[in-house]
């Protein structure tokens, strides 16, 4: 890639467009196991129950671990992954490395990052001809051709998180302010559900700049509906990344008010908060860190 092509050898030129010739008229699972090395990822996929939907018509774009990828794993993780109880984390893991469409090499290199069909993104680099994904994985070949989608080979296996919203958050330790007030406000087996949502969350310090007395008075159970509108103004329907917030300049929030989303200073605000961080992805949506808490008017 980028150029990735140049940076194989003559050799793997060579066996890549034979691997390709033979592929022709196969699907991706079939070009796969052909291919043999990729017998883990073929047991992977069958415990997951993926097989049949990547043998559909897609197309799909894998980005396919090889079996010594799968050899870097902790010992006694893929063993764990196998069992029926892993299935539902098998599948992320699994989807995470699968983008819908046909995105071929030349194409792969343009992007900064990729939606997965897991949900979740996965970051796209490029260094001196080394095309990695989420700076660990390194793409070693491309554009493997089969009848419904390509296939690239990665050294590593990429992770997703595993971990919903309120986890995410309960984990990063900076939000248990905001914790408190989902419990107290009902939300928490909303923000559990599957959403996807993107949350807007306040940190410790943003609620510590609202008057104490503000804040005891939305925590009341009397104020509960004050405090519904209050929280559900910090989240919006779906995924909506950073480069997707910049760009449309607004979002409509689930309370029903509007987001003023702008650039200003390098920072993006949204309405007169700071994102501290953005874009960190759970398996139920996306969570961005604002220094101030919001206030519907």
């Amino acid at each position: 890639m980028a150029d990735a092509d140049d940076s194989l050898t003559a050799n793997k030129q060579v066996a890549l467009a034979a691997m390709s010739d033979r592929s022709e008229g196969r699907n991706i699972v079939e070009t796969a196991i052909g291919a043999g090395q990729f017998n883990t990822l073929a047991t992977a996929l069958e415990a997951a129950g993926l097989v049949d939907a990547l043998q559909g018509d897609g197309p799909f774009t894998v980005f396919a671990p090889t079996d010594e990828a799968f050899d870097k794993l902790p010992e006694g993780t893929l063993d764990e992954l196998l069992k029926p109880e892993s299935r539902d984390t098998l599948r992320l893991i699994l989807t995470y490395h699968v983008v819908s469409g046909k995105v071929k090499a030349a194409d792969v290199v343009g992007l900064n990052a990729a939606d997965t069909l897991s949900g979740q993104r996965i970051s796209i680099a490029v260094n001196d001809g080394t095309v990695r994904l989420n700076d660990s994985a390194r793409v070693t070949d491309v554009d493997i051709e089969a009848s419904n989608g390509v296939i690239h080979i990665i050294d590593s296996v990429i992770m997703p998180n595993t971990k919903d919203i309120l986890e995410t958050a309960a984990d990063a330790g900076d939000f248990s302010t905001l914790a408190g007030a989902i419990r107290a406000a009902g939300l928490v087996s909303t923000l559990q559900s599957d959403g996807p949502f993107t949350v807007f969350a306040p940190t410790d310090e943003a609620f510590a700049k609202v008057p104490a007395e503000t804040l005891n008075s939305l925590m009341q159970p009397e104020n509960r509906d004050q405090l519904i509108a209050v929280l559900t103004y910090h989240v919006v329907a779906g995924r909506v990344y950073a480069d997707q917030a910049k760009k449309a300049g607004r979002a409509e929030t689930v309370q029903g008010g509007t987001l003023t989303i702008r650039e200003r200073d390098g920072d993006v605000r949204i309405n007169n908060a700071k994102v501290l961080k953005a874009d960190i992805d759970t398996t139920n949506g996306v969570i961005h860190v604002i220094d101030t808490v919001l206030i519907p008017e």
